[in-house]
């Protein structure tokens, strides 16, 4: 990449962030409708004692959560609507059903895209990833914790579910950052509690539990499993401060998560993620377009929906082979040095 090419990117992709409300507005209530009749049906499947079929219906309803929740991600950024006060108040009520504090998960998300691909930087927003050094430093007991935080079942299983459930009902990282992260996720969670609370008094517990915390456990898992592969795959490239060059990072560092064109619509174009990193103020229905029209980005960072799972291994980066590796290759290099 040339020295001119960030700023000519910037340029080029100018024409692409102005979201249009009408059809901002249809995939909102598009995709909270589908929501809203797939967790119904649940409900009344449930009423009817068919518990089957309320459980099958949660994984479509799962996928439109993850939906909305990207909707939610665009607010974030301010690219759904023009005025930020619509962004921000659609941005808090998605929150309420995705569980997650809108103001505060903007703060920290901001973070995520300041520092991406930045060694020196990574804090909030993010999943943890030491480099082989920092692994190999640490003590017994700290290998194995890290060992059980990058398990598979531990990152997609354990983990989607204490994230959302758990740790986003306080503003960790930011607890003295003043009053604001604290009213964020507090009002979450009371508005949640209280929206829960109604809904089983109408519904009971049993449909609550099993339509809408499987909805979200499963939407959970699969939120957590793209952003790690939108990161952390094959290929991708991490750099030390003094290389570290924004537009570098969304090219080299964030993947195109080139999926089936169903889960591309379900996922809200999500897995264009090195044209989001590089311009965060697109909405997700107009990056399509961006591929359309500038072919050059189709391969960068290109990685398939079979070739995505092998990347779970990958634990650690490697600074001296510039990639991510995982733990049996470091077993093995020890194994081959002694």
């Amino acid at each position: 990449m040339t020295e001119t090419q960030p700023a000519d990117w910037n340029r080029r992709l100018a024409p692409y962030r102005r979201p249009n409300w009408r059809r901002s507005l249809f995939e909102l209530v598009l995709t909270a409708t589908a929501l809203g009749a797939l967790w119904t049906l649940g409900w009344v499947a449930m009423h009817f004692g068919l518990w089957w079929l309320a459980l099958l219906l949660t994984v479509p309803a799962a996928a439109f959560l993850v939906r909305l929740f990207m909707i939610q991600h665009d607010c974030g950024h301010g690219s759904f609507f023009e005025a930020k006060a619509a962004n921000d108040w659609v941005g808090r009520s998605i929150g309420l059903l995705t569980l997650t504090p809108y103001d505060y998960w903007r703060s920290t998300h901001a973070q995520h895209h300041a520092t991406s691909g930045n060694l020196d930087r990574r804090g909030l927003g993010v999943i943890e990833m030491l480099t082989v050094d920092e692994y190999l430093a640490l003590s017994p007991a700290k290998r194995l914790g890290y060992r059980l935080y990058r398990n598979p079942a531990v990152m997609f299983g354990l983990g989607p579910t204490f994230v959302f459930f758990i740790q986003q009902r306080l503003p960790f990282g930011m607890m003295k950052a003043g009053w604001k992260p604290w009213v964020s996720t507090l009002g979450n969670t009371a508005l949640i509690a209280a929206g829960v609370a109604a809904m089983i008094w109408l519904l009971g517990l049993a449909p609550v539990m099993l339509v809408n915390f499987t909805t979200m456990v499963i939407a959970a898992t699969i939120g957590v499993w793209l952003f790690f592969v939108q990161h952390q795959y094959e290929g991708v490239a991490w750099s030390r401060q003094k290389d570290w060059k924004r537009d570098e990072a969304a090219l080299m560092g964030s993947s195109h998560y080139d999926l089936p064109q169903p889960l591309r619509w379900l996922t809200a174009n999500i897995g264009i993620h090195h044209v989001h990193h590089l311009s965060s103020r697109i909405p997700f229905y107009r990056l399509p377009q961006v591929l359309k029209d500038h072919p050059e980005l189709k391969g960068m960072s290109r990685i398939g929906l079979k070739e995505s799972f092998k990347n779970a291994r990958l634990a650690l980066w490697d600074e001296a082979a510039q990639r991510l590796v995982s733990f049996r290759e470091i077993r093995g290099r020890a194994a081959a040095a002694a």
